[in-house]
């Protein structure tokens, strides 16, 4: 177990989550089809999920993406994902990308998340900035990005793709280690 808070606990993914993992993707399939459509389509069944563990866990001991896990810690029913990505070492710099299940949106357990993440990336593993990228109409992420410190920098024109949709202009979040 990597962290604790409340009830929840945030661990790595490992191999055991493939079947929780399939059962919240699919789940939450209306939530995270805009804004997660690649970890959607590779966890739509079982078999995919295991894959897909297996290639994070790799990519997750190797140092270049980090998937992380959210679970009530009574049940170990997985409730949400949070992922440090687009990982860049010689800047020091990480990207973080969340989702909740349905009937835990609205509790701050993903700002709670990222507080301790933050502290894990800085601190760990030794990032300098940690970047939040949202759409101005995500007012549940801007909300976590600006519990947690971080502060607007700008817009990114078209940034984001969503599958059959125009391309969208995302707001850029940032949190710096302090000196």
């Amino acid at each position: 177990m990597l962290l604790t808070f409340d009830g929840f606990e945030i661990n790595p993914i490992h191999k055991g989550d493939a079947w929780k993992l399939c059962d919240f993707m699919v789940t939450n399939t209306d939530r995270f089809k805009r804004y997660f459509p690649a970890t959607l389509k590779e966890n739509l069944n079982p078999t995919l999920s295991t894959f897909f563990v297996e290639q994070k866990t790799k990519q997750f001991s190797k140092k270049k993406e980090f998937l992380f896990t959210l679970k009530h810690s009574e049940t170990q029913k997985l409730i949400g994902i949070i992922y440090i990505k687009e990982l860049d070492w010689s800047l020091k710099q990480g990207e973080f990308a969340y989702c909740i299940d349905y009937n835990f949106k609205g509790r701050k357990l993903i700002s709670k998340a990222i507080k301790a993440l933050s502290y894990y990336a800085l601190n760990t593993l030794e990032l300098k900035t940690l970047q939040i990228i949202a759409h101005k109409d995500n007012l549940s992420s801007i909300k976590v990005a600006l519990n947690n410190g971080f502060v607007w920098q700008r817009t990114l024109e078209k940034e984001f793709t969503p599958i059959g949709k125009q391309a969208l202009d995302m707001e850029l979040y940032e949190l710096y280690k302090q000196k």
